[in-house]
């Protein structure tokens, strides 16, 4: 059976003809399977999954949980996109499973999760990427950050709150904290929609650190103004962690700023000044940063005041002992909190993966946030110098045109040199199979400074 077609450009005739021979898109998936099997992945999540099947014809769990994320890394959406690895037989070769899971298979997988085997599950997972995190002298710095997952439809725990984009949608609330300079989430919870910033923000920060086992110092905890809260304030300056939190412009803040005259200038547009106040509510004074820049035409992320025209002014609440300048530079850093959070909304599709039942849609979360963490320290385990966005990964690493075939009794994959082949890859391969994961030690408490 054939057909012909002619090509748009040149008009040129084109035989198309079938071929039973496994063809894969995704061949250069093989580096990163390489790099699974390093650091023994399958041993570890079917060590600790908490789903068994009793049917002999059942599905592994670990093979569809592996699925999924293989799924989400070539680019699923939604649970229907996994259909799309289905015919993939060069890839069901090169996973080493004889059956693909449907979507159904996976849903039903996260269906019975609950939450004490949310919990059950994944907290050993973080345990064991913890382990081999690379040890950083000054610390890791701490953002904590929310984001917004809208949602179309009457899933548990979809509410109507905050919504920038689409007021009135219902939507879930998830809370985040991630080591900056690892591209390490640290920790994730999947909350309602109705639910305030710094709600439970005590909490997560203190499982944060359970998780963090002191095996690592946290140099300062990054976090903007939905997180000035008194009571995490407190708990932070009772644990020693330093902290620069935004400020929110409250009347009191307000009408301290207009009285403010011993300003020092960084250059025309920007001062910096300081002071310390006790709020409405706080057991104690804090250090006030403050930053003032001269209104211009291009946008600033600075607050006016009425009462004092021609300047934009942002606040911080800070147990830093660095300059204002340092403090302000400091936390300008925290801004690539928003690229994770990008990363994984809009190249993992962490947003996109909701069931009807609130810790199925969470296990899918924590799976996304596992998956992140795994490219991260893939990254560091193949040698690339500069951190690469997961879809950057998919096109410069995964995508690789490849035939299966055999060599006796070997399994052969194929794969095309027009997408670099094996010539691109070979590094990366020798560098996963030679490479030494550090090991974190346990570290006797040291309060860390704060400045780098």
């Amino acid at each position: 059976m054939h057909r012909q077609i002619t090509s748009i450009f040149g008009e040129k005739k084109v035989v198309l003809r079938e071929t039973n021979r496994a063809v894969t898109p995704f061949g250069g998936l093989a580096v990163f399977l390489e790099y699974l099997t390093k650091v023994e992945y399958v041993v570890k999540v079917a060590e600790h999954m908490p789903v068994r099947y009793e049917s002999p014809n059942a599905i592994d769990p670990t093979q569809t949980f592996t699925a999924f994320l293989i799924s989400v890394l070539v680019g699923a959406r939604r649970f229907a996109h996994a259909a799309m690895l289905r015919g993939d037989k060069a890839l069901h070769s090169l996973i080493g499973v004889t059956r693909f899971p449907t979507d159904d298979t996976i849903r039903n997988l996260f269906k019975r999760f609950t939450q004490g085997k949310v919990y059950e599950f994944y907290a050993p997972l973080w345990e064991w990427m913890m382990e081999r995190l690379p040890v950083r002298d000054q610390g890791y710095s701490l953002d904590l950050d929310s984001t917004v997952f809208e949602r179309y439809g009457e899933q548990q725990g979809a509410k109507k709150g905050f919504n920038p984009k689409k007021h009135g949608r219902p939507s879930h609330h998830p809370l985040l904290a991630v080591l900056a300079e690892a591209y390490f989430v640290l920790h994730g919870w999947l909350r309602s929609g109705n639910c305030s910033s710094a709600r439970g923000a005590v909490e997560f920060l203190k499982e944060a650190l359970a998780l963090l086992g002191g095996r690592h110092k946290i140099r300062v905890v990054r976090a903007d103004s939905g997180f000035f809260d008194n009571d995490l304030l407190s708990f932070m300056e009772g644990r020693h962690l330093l902290y620069i939190v935004v400020a929110r412009l409250t009347y009191l803040i307000k009408k301290e700023l207009k009285h403010l005259e011993d300003w020092r200038e960084l250059d025309a547009d920007y001062s910096v000044t300081e002071f310390t106040k006790k709020l409405q509510g706080w057991s104690q004074a804090r250090r006030f940063v403050v930053i003032r820049e001269l209104m211009r035409e291009k946008p600033s992320v600075g607050r006016k005041l009425f009462d004092v025209p021609g300047y934009t002014f942002r606040v911080f609440v800070t147990s830093v002992s660095c300059s204002p300048e340092e403090v302000w530079r400091d936390y300008n850093k925290r801004a690539d909190m928003e690229k994770r959070i990008g990363e994984l909304k809009y190249d993992l599709a962490a947003d996109d993966f909701c069931l009807r039942e609130f810790f199925a849609t969470e296990a899918a979360f924590c799976s996304i946030l596992l998956l992140f963490n795994l490219l991260s320290e893939f990254q560091r385990v193949i040698g690339l110098t500069t951190y690469r966005q997961p879809a950057t990964l998919r096109v410069q690493v995964f995508l690789c045109g490849a035939l299966l075939g055999r060599a006796g009794h070997k399994t052969v994959l194929h794969l095309s040199s027009a997408w670099g082949g094996l010539q691109k890859r070979i590094s990366w391969l020798n560098n996963t199979m030679t490479y030494v994961f550090p090991k974190s030690p346990k570290l006797e408490f040291e309060p860390a400074s704060g400045c780098l």
